[in-house]
Parts: structure tokens; C-alpha cells; sequence
């Protein structure tokens, strides 16, 4: 694997693969990476003739008192991770180039993001939305892969990608699941292994709500109250929101009429963690 630092070294790297008439696949990370970022490399190898994988701790998109700094890193692991994963190229930037001094653009993507995490990490989505258009530009991509366990950012790509006419293939791929059914994120690092027990509950309370539905259950509230009660077995998950919503607009719904998403927050000791699942009601 060839690792890149260079802003114009992958510029010009990707221009040339397109000169050349070969497809660039981009699986874009913040690194300390596990198997779900490895899925999604998999997954895309056959989207593209050349796979790049980058690595970016975004601080545009972390608020005040959030975790920049001490979210995982580990550099090493990662490339050899990726290398394994037959990554072609490890795209790293630093943040001194990616947002040098005097750097004041941003990409704000608007209804899709007010909902949901929106509400309670206010500048998210305006960082992630501008990385990614960031990335997209620099490294030149025929498709990108998101998970489908950051739902909200996938919708948000989709719509910027849709919005500013960038000609690129936007690829939503499951959620890659511990065997305990904890949807794998690099925050699970931040767990006790008391913390990691109790953090199964989110799963469980999805898969609750979804056998409420199959047996006939179309209430919202009645599904939302389901999940609440799981979650709040314990006072060490604290609930940020629950909510079900329309999987296009996110907006929210009321009453199960078709496929419906369930999405869920919840801090978990020091650890914020998101799910989500998609709700399919019964004939």
C-alpha cells in the first residue's frame, strides 16, 4: 500500500488513474480502524480499479468539549489494517493543510441535518459534509462507501452529492455488527467492559421494536415507548433521542405506513453511541 500525505500528490495521483481511464474507489475513515471499516473496503474493491482508504481525525467536525482529542488513534495499526484489506492507497493528510490559517469555507447541508444528531451536535454535520466534499475533490472518486450505522451522514452525502452535481456513486453498506449484535464503532473503545454488557441494550431495543411491528404494531409512540423502556433498564445509558422518521427526509413520522427508520442515540458512560434500524411494516 502507498501512502500519500500530500494534498497535491493525491490530486495529481487521481487525475492521472482517470487519464489513464481506471475507476477510483474512496472509503473515507478517521481511522483506528475495525471490521466494519474493513467491510467497506471489501466491499467497494469491485467499484473501483484503484482503492483509497484515508484517514483523517476531522476536527471540523467535533463541538466544544467534544472528544478531538482524545478520540483512538492508532496510525500503525491502521495502515497495516487497510494494507490487509487491499487498500491501494492510504490517503493522510494533516490538519494544517487541510485547514490551513485563514481557512473559512464550509459546506452546510440543511434540512436533513436538523433533525436526529443534529440537534445535539449543532456543527456535525457541516464538518463531515465539508471533509467529505473536501476529500471527493482531492482525491477524485467514481463512488464512495459509507455505513449504514451513520445513517444521518450517509442521507447527508446522498443529498450534497445530489445537490452540487458531484458525478459520484454514493454506496450505503449495512451495519457491521459485534457477535453480541453491538454495531461496531470506534467509540466502543471508550467502554468499561461493564459499560460494553449494558451497551448491548441498543441492539436488543431495535430488535424489540422491530417484533412489535411484525406483529402488527404501527403506533408510534407505542414502538417508541418500547425502546425507551429497554434502554432504561440502567442509569448508565442515558437516551439522547429516539425517534422514527421517514428514510429519505428524516423526517418525523408518527405512525408506521411503510419501511420507516428507527434511530436512537444514547451516551453509554463517556461514550455516545448510534443505531438505527429500518422498520418494515406487516401486510
Amino acid at each position: 500500500m502507498r501512502i500519500i500525505e500530500s494534498i497535491a500528490e493525491m490530486q495529481q495521483a487521481g487525475e492521472g488513474w482517470r487519464c489513464e481511464g481506471k475507476k477510483i474507489a474512496l472509503v473515507p475513515t478517521m481511522g483506528y480502524l475495525h471490521e466494519g471499516h474493513l467491510e467497506l473496503m471489501r466491499a467497494i474493491r469491485s467499484h473501483g480499479d484503484v482503492l483509497v482508504t484515508s484517514i483523517f481525525v476531522n476536527p471540523a467536525q467535533f463541538g466544544p468539549g467534544e472528544d478531538f482529542e482524545r478520540y483512538p488513534r492508532d496510525l500503525e495499526r491502521d495502515t497495516r489494517m487497510a494494507n490487509e484489506a487491499g487498500t491501494d492507497i492510504g490517503f493522510i493528510p494533516h490538519v494544517k493543510e487541510m485547514y490551513p490559517e485563514g481557512y473559512q469555507t464550509f459546506v452546510k447541508v440543511t434540512e436533513v441535518t436538523a433533525p436526529l444528531c443534529g440537534r445535539s451536535r449543532p456543527a456535525f454535520f457541516r464538518g463531515v459534509a465539508t471533509v467529505v466534499a473536501k476529500l471527493f475533490n482531492i482525491v477524485r472518486p467514481h463512488a464512495a462507501i459509507f455505513g449504514e450505522k451513520d445513517f444521518q451522514q450517509l442521507v447527508t452525502i446522498r443529498r450534497m452529492v445530489q445537490d452540487l452535481n458531484m458525478n459520484i456513486e454514493i454506496i450505503g453498506h449495512p451495519t457491521v455488527r459485534e457477535a453480541d449484535g453491538l454495531a461496531m464503532s470506534s467509540r466502543n473503545a471508550y467502554l468499561t467492559p461493564e459499560q460494553r454488557r449494558k451497551a448491548v441494550r441498543l441492539n436488543r431495543s431495535l430488535r424489540e421494536a422491530q417484533t412489535l411491528v411484525q406483529k402488527g404494531e404501527k403506533t408510534g409512540e407505542a414502538i417508541l415507548n418500547k425502546v425507551r423502556e429497554v434502554l432504561a433498564e440502567d442509569d448508565d445509558v442515558r437516551i439522547d433521542y429516539v425517534q422514527l422518521c421517514d428514510p429519505s427526509t428524516l423526517q418525523e413520522v408518527t405512525r408506521i405506513a411503510a419501511s420507516t427508520l428507527l434511530a436512537l442515540a444514547v451516551h453509554v458512560g463517556v461514550a455516545r453511541l448510534i443505531d438505527n434500524a429500518i422498520l418494515n411494516p406487516s401486510a
